[in-house]
């Protein structure tokens, strides 16, 4: 598994996790509802300031959502 698919993988539990909708997640981090999707899809790669505002509405480290495992 590489990074962006661990990345796709942890976005989608963590935001399942949080009870969120990818409208809700993309609204509460200003970012259209159709780029979560793609990232949670591994089309594309997040910026590093996307990944803080993940995280951060996702009220997690950064790390969390790059973890392989």
């Amino acid at each position: 598994m590489d990074i962006r698919e661990a990345f796709a993988r942890n976005l989608r539990l963590l935001r399942q996790a949080k009870g969120l909708s990818q409208e809700e997640l993309a609204h509460r981090a200003d970012l259209d509802r159709t780029y979560i999707s793609s990232l949670e899809r591994s089309v594309y790669s997040p910026t590093i300031e996307v990944v803080d505002r993940l995280a951060s509405v996702l009220e997690v480290d950064a790390v969390e959502l790059l973890k392989k495992s």
